[in-house]
């Protein structure tokens, strides 16, 4: 089991550049991979990018793809989300998301339902 807490959330300028991170509990993290999702008022939850136990292997979502980096460092447990080039339609909730399972392929690893374990979120605000 895996307990999972983000951080690093905040209110940005559009145009400005955040890092989430999400730190988690337990000797197997590398055995997770990890998700991040992000949920908007009124709107169902969203993949937004996704990384491989190992950190050889990302997925991103189309809306994220060359302005959001995911990246991990197993030694301290902790998986991040670098946010450039904000815009004011990234304002949302984001989670982050551990998922066990041995293989890591998309369109699976986009799929709310794949991931077991889930931080508390941390809002992120880009204003105009």
């Amino acid at each position: 089991q895996v307990q999972l807490v983000e951080s690093g959330g905040g209110l940005v300028q559009a145009g400005g550049s955040l890092r989430l991170s999400c730190a988690a509990s337990g000797r197997t993290f590398s055995e997770y991979n990890m998700g991040w999702f992000r949920q908007a008022p009124g709107k169902e939850r969203e993949f937004v990018a996704a990384i491989s136990g190992s950190g050889g292997s990302t997925h991103y979502a189309d809306s994220v793809k060359a302005r959001f980096t995911i990246s991990r460092d197993n030694a301290k447990l902790t998986v991040y989300l670098q946010m450039n080039s904000l815009k004011p339609e990234d304002t949302a909730i984001y989670y982050c998301a551990a998922d066990q399972r041995p293989y890591f392929v998309y369109p699976q690893s986009r799929r709310v339902a794949q991931y077991g374990y889930w931080g508390q979120g941390t809002q992120v605000t880009v204003s105009t």
